[in-house]
Order: C-alpha cells, then structure tokens, then sequence
C-alpha cells in the first residue's frame, strides 16, 4: 500500500466567538474532509514534544515519525538543506526573517508579505552593506545572508553557537522588539563549549553579533528605495532582520532505513523549512510552479504534483502553508476560505484519483499545530487526524474537526506513534 499525508498547516484552531463558538474546522464547507471522516477512521495527535516550542520544524519532524530529542537542531539548518546550502561543521545556520517594526513593536513577521524578487535585493544589499564590513573586521567570512522565499531567509555565522535563546517573531505580535532581542543560554559553560576551533564564538558573543546585526539591520533597510517607495504607498515597510531557530547541521535516518515499506518518497511544500525536513529525510523535494505558502498558493497544481509522484513513490507528503499564515495574520475569513481551498482543490481531486488507482494508497490529513486567529501564535494543542483508505473500517465519526476527532477510533496519539500507525494500514 501506498501512503500520502495532506497537511494543512496550523490549520486547528480555538473555538471563535464570532462563529458561535465554534472552531474553523467545524464552520467551515469541508465536504470532502467530512467525507474522508465519514469513511476513516480519526484521533489526535500530540506533536509537540514535552519540552518543545509549538514550531512547525517541531511538529512536522515528529509527524513523519522522527524523535526531536535526537534529531533537532532548530529550523536554520533546514532550510538550509531546501535552499541547496551545504552546511560546513562550523557553520551555525539560523532562519532569518525580513520583519516589519513599527513604532517599537513587531508589527509582522513577515515584511509584509515580502515577495521572493524584493527580497532578494534586500538581501544583497544586506551582504554588501552589513556583512561585508563586519568580515573585515573578523578577517574572515564570519557573516552570510542567503535568499530563501519571500520573507523567510538564511542567517550563516561560521563559528557561531547554538546555546542562544531567539524568539520566533510569529509568537510575538504586537510586542515590543527590544525585550525580545537575542540572550545567550543560561548554561554551565562546558555545555557552552562547542569550540571547533580558535575562531568559534562563545554563547554571548553569537548574541552579541546577531544584535548587531539586527540594530545595524534597522537603519539600512528603512533607507532602501524598496522601503521609501512603500512608505510613500502607507505599505508596510521591511525594516528589520530577524534571526532565530539557530543549529548545526542535523543528523537524521531517512525515512526509507526507518520504515522498509517506503522504497522512495517526494515532499511538496512551498516552505523551505518542509524541504529542508524532505531532505534529510531522504524525499525528493518537487518544485511546483505558482506554488506560494499563501492563500493564492497553486492548489490544482501541488494536487496534480501528488498524484504524479503516487504513480512512482510509496510514500508523498503534501504541506500547505496558507492557513498558518492566514492564522499569524489574525485573519478569520482568510483562514476560513484557506481550509476551503484544501478541501475543495486539493484534497478532493486527490481522493477522486485515488479511488481509480489500481494499487491501494491510505490518505492522512492532519494539521501541525494550531494557529488560533484570534491569537495569531501557534499552540502545541493536540490536533485532529483522518486515516483513510479504500476499504477500512471506518469508526463512529462523522465530521472532521476537533471536536469530533476525539471520539475517533484512534483516541489521542503520541509524536512517533502517528506514523507507526500510519505505515500499519
């Protein structure tokens, strides 16, 4: 049997007064999920790891199976294996966000909505202008900014330390910037000593550079003519770097020496950070065109992507971004009409297909996280899942949400334990 995981990602959610107390998922037209419900069996599952931030580098590792107090090195160095960066032993690679401040606070996370071709200026500009003086100054490439997609970027300090305490600018909206500057882990210092050689940083001296590089960030992206012709527009101006989510180079088994019914498998993810996981885990990333990690993200195209690779590979994992960022946005008839999309565009030509193929596959479908809008952070709640395929018995469930799924047959699930279940079918 073949096996496919659609994941929508923070696509959970709180009940909403607006809505009647209701969640997302129950008010929204999801047909096709409740149909997969309807005929599966569901549960919930625990994705975050006691211990752990509610990250979707976080959540999605655990989902495909692996454990994150042996694998995880945060979300940098994954993104760097999408972006096609071969880490070096001392390189320390963080995520690196274009941000929007205003007024002392984050205003966004993400540069407002930056795209990809601006961005790219911007992080050349900031090579020239930030890095290039500061590795005069070390007498080495100590500093390198390299362009990812839209706001989401890589940070490389070669010899820098991952002993640092970073916030991820999603979980923080609307909070003053300065509290949130990086600090070094309050650690003993043999833990701290990750050393490789003479030019490596301490924990303190890697927060000190990157708050430099932020506060240095500030004043040469306000002056950038991307940002003063936004200004002139009342758009949201990328105004500041944010790095967080710093580690080595991870190692991970693939997910073919894990389970021996997956001979080969394909990621499909507009999200460098998914890739980076794919990668590691031994999948071939599938690039598709008009692929976004928004609400206008090609659907048609990423479903068609899948029902390729299901044609050649035994296992396929589908992840879109665009209710997570619907979500950070505060955004509810965005995220609304982003659970919709999925179910509509993507989940159904995927199960229409499906059912005509000779060979049986077993669909899931499942979020992350939750992306609460009216909070517009994640949280490591448990999320609702679906098994379905082609004959199963299915349980008592009827709609697909997170409020039904806790009746499933499968009851509440544990990291690791959603895949071993899901590579028994």
């Amino acid at each position: 049997m073949k096996h496919i995981i659609i994941l929508g990602d923070g696509m959970a959610d709180l009940p909403v007064e607006r809505l009647g107390g209701k969640t997302l998922l129950q008010y929204a037209n999801k047909p096709m999920m409740d149909q997969l419900a309807s005929e599966g069996r569901c549960g919930r599952l625990i994705t975050i790891p006691e211990g752990f931030l509610p990250g979707s580098e976080v959540a999605n590792t655990a989902i495909l199976g692996y454990d994150l107090n042996k694998v995880y090195e945060g979300r940098g160095p994954l993104e760097a294996a999408s972006i096609g960066y071969e880490m070096a032993d001392d390189d320390l690679a963080l995520r690196c966000n274009i941000i929007t401040l205003e007024k002392g606070v984050i205003v966004t996370h993400n540069g407002g909505n930056l795209e990809t071709e601006d961005a790219r200026e911007l992080i050349d500009y900031l090579n020239e202008t930030l890095a290039k003086p500061i590795n005069v100054r070390y007498g080495c490439e100590r500093v390198k900014f390299i362009t990812g997609i839209q706001y989401r970027h890589l940070l490389i300090i070669k010899g820098g330390n991952k002993h640092i305490v970073c916030a991820p600018p999603h979980d923080h909206p609307n909070e003053p910037w300065r509290p949130l500057l990086v600090k070094p882990e309050e650690v003993l210092s043999d833990e701290c000593s990750v050393l490789r050689d003479e030019r490596a940083l301490s924990a303190k001296e890697t927060a000190d550079l990157l708050n430099e590089l932020i506060l240095k960030s500030q004043p040469l992206l306000t002056a950038h003519q991307l940002n003063q012709e936004r200004a002139e527009h009342g758009a949201r101006q990328a105004n500041s770097i944010w790095p967080w989510s710093g580690g080595y180079r991870p190692s991970m088994e693939t997910l073919m020496q894990q389970y021996p019914e997956i001979k080969s498998g394909s990621v499909i993810s507009a999200v460098d950070l998914i890739r980076g996981i794919g990668h590691y885990a031994g999948l071939k990333i599938i690039d598709v065109e008009g692929a976004t990690g928004l609400a206008d993200t090609n659907y048609e195209g990423k479903a068609q992507a899948a029902i390729d690779a299901l044609k050649h590979d035994d296992f396929v994992f589908v992840h879109v971004e665009a209710s997570d960022e619907a979500g950070h946005d505060g955004d509810l008839e965005l995220k609304l009409k982003t659970i919709e999309y999925l179910d509509e565009r993507l989940i159904k030509p995927i199960y229409k297909k499906v059912k005509e193929m000779n060979e049986p596959v077993a669909i899931a479908v499942l979020p992350d996280h939750l992306t609460p809008v009216e909070l517009r952070i994640h949280v490591g709640k448990p999320v609702p899942f679906i098994f379905w395929y082609d004959g199963i018995e299915p349980d008592e469930v009827k709609e697909y949400d997170e409020v039904s799924c806790t009746y499933g047959a499968y009851g509440l699930l544990k990291l690791q334990e959603f895949m071993q279940e899901f590579m028994k079918l």
